[in-house]
């Protein structure tokens, strides 16, 4: 049975004596810190100098410290790095800052599930993750709502860890919106198979083959961005607001009927073992070890992919396009 807590759940005074150390002020860690302070918690910033997160948390009124000196001083510690810049990074400048007592705390539980970011005697670890970008936490909480958050402890973790997470949680917004429980494991393999296989990876793939397929068939690349690429907001934003069965609602006959025809004739029994796959390689960790070594190696191959799919041509047709639709507020890599 799914446990979830809500603001009666969570108590936001047990943060009034502590101090809450934000390591990196980027798309989470600028959000996170915003709110608490907003929520009346003693936040400090942990973030290099020289960085324009560096300058823009100064903008927002903080004075960033380094990493060891806010780990220090910080008695809830989150680390809101990139996943993979932590392992090296904690076990250069975090975990000998740790004191028995500390919270080592998360959004996201890849390090600790596989083992790059491993708590001292002492430390509890709880993972307390936003289900949405760093910028919508911001502005829902903003607009007095919230965006749901998932909650997690590590094993042996005390009752006053949990309290302390579903604090945090609630002085971020998200027990406004609903806090779900769940474990290290769950969040991190469910996150990573839904980055991979439908909201990136899977989408991603579907979208380059569906114009590829129109263009190599002789039709402008102009009509098939548009039918590929552009009108997926309309559809994603009817599964957002009333899931599969209100798109179909809300979209023609003609489409519904090819959304049950034609749709399996694309997400085949051979796609459905691919996931499959998919998932046994991140269950096991298979993935993880060739994100680590990658990024060991300075990412050559990543890189290299980055730069050819920035290239290619439903890229270089929606920039076009975009530029034509003022209202889109366009966004340039």
């Amino acid at each position: 049975m799914i446990k979830m807590y809500y603001e009666k759940d969570a108590d936001l005074s047990l943060l009034k004596d502590k101090t809450i150390a934000i390591l990196g002020y980027g798309s989470q860690g600028h959000a996170h810190a915003l709110n608490l302070r907003d929520s009346g918690c003693k936040v400090i910033i942990g973030q290099r100098p020289g960085s324009a997160n560096y300058d823009l948390a100064k903008s927002h009124g903080f004075e960033p410290l380094p990493i060891e000196e806010a780990t220090k001083q910080g008695d809830l510690v989150n680390i809101l790095l990139p996943d993979e810049v932590q392992g090296d990074l904690y076990r250069q400048h975090i975990r000998g800052n740790l004191k028995p007592g500390n919270i080592l705390m998360c959004s996201h539980g890849f390090n600790v599930h596989f083992g790059q970011v491993e708590a001292p005697a002492g430390v509890d670890t709880v993972l307390v993750a936003p289900k949405g970008p760093g910028h919508l936490v911001r502005s829902e909480f903003e607009k007095g709502g919230g965006v749901p958050c998932l909650i997690a402890l590590s094993p042996g973790a005390s009752e006053s860890s949990k309290a302390l997470g579903l604090a945090y949680a609630k002085g971020i917004g998200g027990c406004r919106a609903g806090v779900i429980e769940t474990t290290f494991a769950e969040e991190t393999e469910t996150d990573l198979f839904g980055e991979q296989v439908v909201l990136c990876g899977g989408v991603s793939a579907l979208v380059k083959a569906g114009f590829e397929t129109l263009v190599e068939a002789g039709y402008q690349p102009e009509m098939a961005y548009f039918e590929c690429m552009h009108e997926l907001k309309l559809i994603v934003d009817l599964f957002y607001q009333g899931g599969l069965n209100y798109m179909r609602y809300s979209v023609s006959n003609t489409a519904e009927f090819g959304d049950y025809t034609r749709g399996p004739r694309i997400v085949t029994d051979e796609t459905r073992a691919e996931m499959k796959r998919i998932l046994t390689e991140i269950q096991n960790g298979q993935f993880a070890r060739e994100w680590i070594l990658e990024n060991k190696a300075n990412a050559p191959a990543f890189k290299a992919v980055r730069r050819r799919e920035r290239a290619h041509p439903i890229e270089e047709v929606g920039r076009r396009l975009r530029r034509l639709m003022s209202w889109i507020k366009a966004k340039e890599v």
